[in-house]
């Protein structure tokens, strides 16, 4: 019988119904994301691409709410590894997704490094390696966005690991969390992306389980990865490829990962999230409906 996982609040996210933009002709319209993740049996969601769903506080709370939902959390992307130069950009993006999440109840903030090649035309953006002062940059940068959105917005900020951006490998998430203050900064771990990156979900969560403070739940399609991997294709088009699959067809295996999380013994948000763009509009549900189900029969 599987383990009760009491200390696990599983969601789902507008990345799951093909979601990455906020306006694309090729997305479900966000009301009909509303209500299929709600049929599906999810109560917490995130909010997505900022202004994906309306901007408006009182009339997200009111669309959320009447479909029995909740939201977990708001998302943002950084270059903080270039240095203070990027604070007012990134400042500006995060006071407008932060007041959003704040408004909504929220208590994260999930965070992404830039990539450094472009996620659609695999052009080199940057280089693939942070030099010493850019990994100084980046930590410094990630602790001072940690310390201002607790202080302004009362949200916890959780760095979410990310194919092609300079927080992905093992190597580079222990750098990263050997490097930055557990007070200010902790980690979303995704494990898909980890995955995707070489490295293993349950091992980060047994030797850094205080600094895991959200998980998204993802899958990777190993045989699609390796020839991936092997192309060096980037991050879009492997997407495009399949390569983030349905559960349990992939890896990691997500029971050992969610028992890994229940034993650390805090409460913690398990936001299911199947990268689809694009994606034919009827597809999104059943994919909810049985990955809803495979969830339950881990215990979640």
């Amino acid at each position: 019988m599987a383990v009760a996982l009491d200390r696990i609040r599983v969601g789902s996210a507008p990345d799951s119904w093909g979601v990455w933009f906020p306006d694309d002709p090729r997305q479900v319209p966000w009301q009909r994301f509303l209500d299929e993740v709600a049929e599906a049996g999810y109560s917490w969601i995130e909010l997505g691409p900022y202004g994906y769903l309306p901007t408006d506080p009182a009339r997200l709370r009111d669309e959320v709410r009447k479909r029995g939902l909740k939201v977990s959390a708001g998302t943002i992307f950084c270059g903080l590894h270039r240095g203070p130069s990027e604070w007012d950009s990134t400042w500006e993006q995060v006071s407008r997704v932060a007041a959003l999440t704040q408004a909504m109840d929220a208590e994260h903030l999930v965070v992404i490094p830039s990539f450094w090649r472009d996620d659609k035309t695999a052009e080199i953006l940057e280089e693939p390696e942070l030099t010493t002062e850019q990994w100084g940059h980046l930590t410094r940068g990630m602790e001072r966005l940690g310390r201002e959105v607790k202080d302004t917005y009362g949200l916890d900020i959780v760095v979410h690991p990310h194919a092609d951006t300079h927080i992905d490998t093992e190597e580079h998430v222990e750098r990263f969390l050997d490097s930055t203050d557990s007070g200010l900064v902790n980690l979303c771990l995704d494990t898909g992306h980890y995955a995707y990156c070489g490295g293993d979900s349950v091992k980060l969560i047994e030797t850094y389980g205080e600094r895991i403070g959200y998980l998204h739940l993802k899958q990777v399609d190993p045989e699609i990865l390796a020839d991936v991997v092997k192309n060096e294709v980037p991050f879009g088009p492997a997407v495009q490829r399949g390569v983030m699959c349905e559960p349990p067809a992939g890896v990691p295996e997500l029971g050992p990962v969610l028992t890994a999380a229940q034993k650390l013994g805090v409460d913690l948000f398990a936001i299911v999230e199947q990268d689809m763009y694009p994606c034919e509009p009827d597809k999104p549900l059943p994919i909810a409906v049985r990955t809803r189900t495979f969830l339950r029969s881990c215990g979640a």
